[in-house]
């Protein structure tokens, strides 16, 4: 359970899934070196980018951010690129600018179409127009400003178990890169590494059996972890009418995620069947994360 690599000072909230399960357990359930969680990489400094590559041996990277977080991250940083939001770029190409050499990427928008349809489903017919007129004329934050009600009203709880029901595309996508033995070691990112990447996470967990109680420490350690960039990401929040609420990680999500799964799909395994992750899929993942496999 020993993590001997000093701590990465860019990118925040960065950690192996595996040690801080394997120390908050007092025992070896997951294989450590593997599996990494954090914010998005994307203002690492030279050093800590190399480190990525080089000490932490990492792949591959899925990054669970939208083509507006692309865009917004890529006008911080002055990226070469016209990141104009009304300008036809892919999810691919927005990101581009911000990728680390030597490690692959997969963009997987992970509350993408279907999550957007699922909210959009609930405007009034006003609201709607005002959605598109905005996203027409190149708007973005301001369009999903007209979302934030419904964002407020289902919390962070609510919106975890929604992405569960709807983005069932975007598990698959990132299970598919993850049962890759060949993609390892990997590491899974949004902006905070915080919502969308501790679900991914949850769902990695719960397959391999972790505790409940486990899984919510590591969880609720982002909260902590991005306390340095706290202010930073209270305006962005506002930026799009959410409030102080949704940079915290409340406790009890993970138990009542977990009791999500259960109720509406039995199992994990089962959810996972059900988006498509066939059982040698979840098997391979196993065998790859799995500390018991290997004795």
């Amino acid at each position: 359970m020993e993590n001997s690599k000093s701590p990465l000072k860019t990118i925040p909230n960065f950690r192996d899934v595996g040690h801080m399960i394997n120390t908050s357990m007092g025992s070896t359930l997951l294989e450590t070196g593997k599996f990494y969680r954090g914010a998005r990489p994307d203002e690492a400094s030279p050093e800590d980018r190399r480190r990525l590559v080089n000490e932490y041996g990492i792949k591959t990277i899925i990054d669970l951010r939208t083509k507006t977080e692309h865009i917004e991250q890529a006008r911080k940083r002055d990226a070469k690129i016209k990141s104009s939001a009304a300008f036809p770029q892919t999810n691919d190409e927005a990101a581009e600018p911000l990728k680390i050499p030597g490690i692959t990427y997969h963009d997987i928008n992970f509350n993408g179409s279907a999550f957007s349809r699922m909210l959009i489903s609930k405007l009034s017919w006003a609201e709607f127009g005002k959605l598109v007129a905005l996203m027409g004329l190149g708007y973005r934050l301001e369009a999903i400003k007209v979302l934030s009600p419904l964002m407020r009203k289902e919390g962070l709880v609510g919106l975890a178990t929604n992405s569960l029901d709807v983005c069932k595309r975007e598990v698959y996508q990132v299970f598919t890169v993850l049962a890759e033995p060949s993609n390892w070691p990997i590491m899974c990112h949004c902006t905070q590494g915080k919502d969308r990447t501790g679900l991914i996470v949850m769902l990695v967990l719960f397959l391999l059996g972790a505790p409940v109680e486990a899984v919510e420490e590591d969880y609720r350690l982002s909260e902590p972890e991005l306390l340095a960039e706290k202010e930073g990401r209270l305006k962005e929040l506002e930026s799009i009418g959410l409030t102080e609420d949704f940079a915290k990680c409340p406790p009890g999500l993970v138990p009542q995620v977990y009791e999500h799964i259960k109720k509406n799909y039995e199992s994990v395994e089962k959810y996972l069947e059900d988006v498509g992750v066939t059982k040698e899929m979840q098997d391979r993942i196993k065998g790859i994360l799995s500390a018991h496999d290997k004795k």
